[in-house]
């Protein structure tokens, strides 16, 4: 387990290091793609963009687990006068935690320019509102780091109307087994399905059911798993909550119970809960009034399923998130045991 472990390790950073905002993830697939390659996986890929990695099992009966390789992030909406750059977000990311973050800009020329978040009073020496500002879209700015005084300079730079901005993740792994990143919602969950991939593998593990696992790319803006190969079921691993009067940890694996989708399905919730004390995990039964994940998207595209939400226990989600290794762990042990069920 400890190899597997520090395998996840590895890829989460690998992963993290790949911008990927929501509609701009092909890099993340790619990266996925090449890792199906050197481990002969077969895979597949729909017209949005997803991957699909099909791993036969004994029966026909067939799981689908997804994560998701997109993240939260912005756009350039315009131009000022001055050079700088307004922004539209894409997703949800909490707009003061972004004040002064890094980040970069990818022109359709495939140049790219660093640049930084910052409220419109960024001086406390200038500005009096410095610190009462509202940090939201109409209040921010990128600041890029190029010499540009005008919005002709910014645009003979090749930054355009449309240009992906993605943020700096800041990943860092503590020697306390913490996992500090943004958006470990949820490529913490892509590295801990490529670490089950490497344990089936590794272990020539015997596994009941056909396993379609799903990385899918617009989850951030709600559409991410709307179609999906036929499955029986779905279990979508993305991050667990933590905060007011939820039982989740950083050591957890959480089980959903109910989002704002709905409540998830009671058999597969029952038998998640199950398995989770036969085989002596850390786990936490939770409901996210705020959440919807992969499964949600894929009810209410149409698809004949049942479904499920697991996942580590991620502190902070949507600013600067964190988990620990032991999370990690009791989320992979539970798919495992899930699928050899």
């Amino acid at each position: 387990m400890e190899q597997t472990l520090n395998f996840i390790l590895e890829q989460a950073k690998k992963i993290l290091d790949i911008d990927s905002p929501s509609g701009y993830t092909d890099k993340a697939i790619e990266y996925l793609e090449n890792f199906c390659k050197d481990n002969n996986l077969s895979y597949e890929k729909n017209k949005k963009g997803n991957l699909i990695v099909t791993i036969p099992g004994k029966t026909n009966y067939v799981i689908g687990l997804s994560a998701h390789v997109d993240t939260l992030g912005a756009i350039v909406r315009s131009i000022n006068g001055d050079g700088t750059l307004r922004f539209s977000v894409i997703g949800g990311p909490l707009l003061p935690t972004l004040d002064g973050e890094y980040c970069k800009i990818y022109t359709r020329d495939n140049k790219v320019y660093t640049g930084t978040f910052l409220s419109n009073a960024p001086s406390a020496h200038v500005h009096e509102s410095a610190r009462s500002l509202t940090r939201d879209e109409k209040n921010m700015h990128i600041r890029i780091d190029a010499i540009t005084k005008s919005k002709q300079d910014t645009l003979a730079l090749g930054i355009e109307t449309g240009n992906f901005i993605a943020i700096d993740p800041k990943t860092t792994i503590t020697q306390e087994g913490f996992i500090k990143s943004r958006f470990l919602d949820d490529k913490i969950s892509v590295a801990i399905l490529l670490g089950l991939i490497n344990y089936i593998k590794q272990h020539n593990l015997e596994i009941i059911p056909t396993l379609k696992i799903i990385f899918s790319t617009y989850e951030e803006v709600g559409h991410g798993a709307s179609h999906i190969p036929e499955v029986d079921e779905l279990i979508a691993v993305d991050m667990g909550c933590i905060g007011e009067d939820l039982n989740c940890t950083e050591q957890d694996v959480s089980i959903c119970v109910k989002d704002s989708s709905g409540p998830y399905d009671y058999k597969m919730v029952n038998k998640l809960i199950q398995l989770a004390k036969e085989n002596n995990l850390n786990y936490a039964v939770d409901v996210y009034p705020f959440y919807g994940s992969d499964v949600s998207a894929a009810l209410r595209g149409g698809n004949n399923i049942k479904g499920a939400l697991i996942g580590p226990g991620v502190h902070a989600s949507h600013g600067m998130e964190r988990t620990h290794i032991k999370a990690v762990e009791n989320t992979l042990k539970l798919l495992i045991a899930y699928i050899k069920e």
